[in-house]
């Protein structure tokens, strides 16, 4: 059975994504037992990241993600929504500060979140 998620903002509007389960499965079943959830939208190049309420750490840990890659960053307990290069990356790859989990993707464009400005509130529910 497919699990989606909900991205919920102002600008944006709600933005579907798809819960891969088999890429980091505790951190999936972490994040959507935590749902729903709101918090503070905070830009970092072409990448959205915000904390969440849930406490993992790092499972299949990915150095370098692909556009569209939704993740959980353990140091900062915080998901991070990945739409373009960011302060780190080597050329056209998209690179996370640091090791993240990458446990769905988004549905559509996922460069609709340029329009997310620091301090958006943002809610994340189950679809």
């Amino acid at each position: 059975m497919s699990r989606r998620i909900r991205f919920v903002t102002e600008r944006v509007g709600e933005v579907l994504a798809e819960v891969l389960g088999d890429m980091s499965p505790k951190t999936a079943e972490a994040v959507w037992e935590a749902l729903p959830f709101e918090s503070d939208a905070h830009r970092w190049g072409d990448e959205v990241y915000f904390e969440i309420p849930v406490y993992v750490g790092e499972e299949n840990a990915k150095e370098v993600v692909g556009l569209g890659d939704v993740a959980y960053w353990p140091p900062g307990r915080a998901m991070c929504i990945f739409f373009g290069r960011t302060p780190v990356s080597r050329g056209s790859e998209i690179r996370p500060y640091s090791p993240v989990n990458v446990f769905a993707r988004i549905l559509g464009e996922p460069r609709v979140f340029t329009k997310v400005r620091e301090g958006d509130r943002i809610t994340v529910e189950r679809a």
